[in-house]
């Protein structure tokens, strides 16, 4: 069992250090959902918001630049940079979604989502699901 927790902790490291990144950068609602369980290609999604297409921009940057100087992971793609609505950065294990906040009500990722485990991100805990 405690195996098992080791995994988890060093899986959703990146992912919370992700989470901590766009929170630093005055992300609205960061969330962390351990969508593994349901979803074989990815982990993690990360889900985080802004009011303005240039804080989208900042806060998606910040990210890749924060993972990438504490030698983590780099994003395999990265789409939305054109129109800022919504970034999707793709890192394999897991996807970060940086969301205009328009767009994030309108996509609602959460309710998608609402059955899977929310990682309380400061503690680096799982919780249940929402």
């Amino acid at each position: 069992m405690a195996d098992r927790i080791d995994d988890d902790e060093d899986e959703a490291r990146w992912p919370v250090a992700a989470a901590r990144a766009a929170d630093a950068k005055q992300a609205d609602e960061v969330v962390v959902l351990d969508v593994g369980a349901v979803l074989a290609i990815t982990g993690h999604f990360v889900i985080a918001s802004a009011s303005n297409t240039r804080l989208v921009r900042t806060i998606a940057e910040d990210i890749e630049a924060t993972l990438a100087e504490a030698g983590g992971p780099r994003p395999r793609r990265i789409e939305g940079l054109d129109d800022l609505r919504w970034v999707l950065m793709d890192y394999g294990d897991f996807v970060v979604h940086v969301f205009l906040d328009e767009a994030r009500r309108y996509y609602e990722l959460e309710r998608l989502w609402s059955d899977v485990a929310r990682l309380d991100w400061g503690a680096g805990q799982l919780t249940d699901g929402v």
